[in-house]
């Protein structure tokens, strides 16, 4: 079977758990969160979880841990945390996790960063990975780099990644 194929087999609605990690963001002025959630919905995915964590390895790895567990979610899409201040820890804490590390997402992501910000994109850490058949999205915390995200790599292959998933 064609890659085209599969793609074409994929689940249409993803049931998905937004987190936004950040020690200055409120569900109001959470610009990067709403993107996400906004992008999501046009697209026909659910929304089953939103929340907002401190920027704190313990209270995110508990949070990952509870939405892994939960069987109504097939995708978390984290944003914030990923560069390379002191209080960025979103990698620490979630990377170590991964069953399975989707390289070929941060390959991307970095290149498409390059291509619209030039060379710092090399502060960014973005990543992918599964767990629990989970695919986990951390993306950095700006709305451009999310809708990046979100509009060239996450959207056009989520239910593609959920359907191998759950095969």
């Amino acid at each position: 079977m064609s890659h085209e194929e599969h793609k074409a087999k994929a689940p249409k609605s993803i049931n998905c758990a937004i987190i936004t990690m950040s020690d200055s963001r409120t569900p109001e002025n959470d610009d990067s969160g709403k993107l996400i959630i906004k992008l999501l919905e046009k697209n026909d995915h659910k929304i089953i979880d939103y929340s907002i964590i401190k920027d704190n390895k313990k209270l995110i790895n508990k949070k990952i841990n509870q939405l892994t567990k939960n069987k109504k979610i097939n995708a978390i899409i984290t944003n914030g945390g990923t560069g390379i201040a002191k209080k960025d820890v979103t990698i620490e804490a979630i990377k170590p996790l991964f069953e399975k590390e989707l390289a070929g997402f941060s390959s991307l992501f970095a290149k498409l960063s390059y291509d619209s910000i030039g060379s710092a994109a090399v502060l960014s850490r973005a990543t992918a990975g599964i767990v629990n058949k989970k695919i986990i999205f951390c993306l950095p915390g700006s709305p451009e780099a999310v809708e990046l995200a979100m509009d060239k790599l996450i959207l056009p292959e989520i239910g593609h990644i959920v359907k191998h998933l759950n095969d």
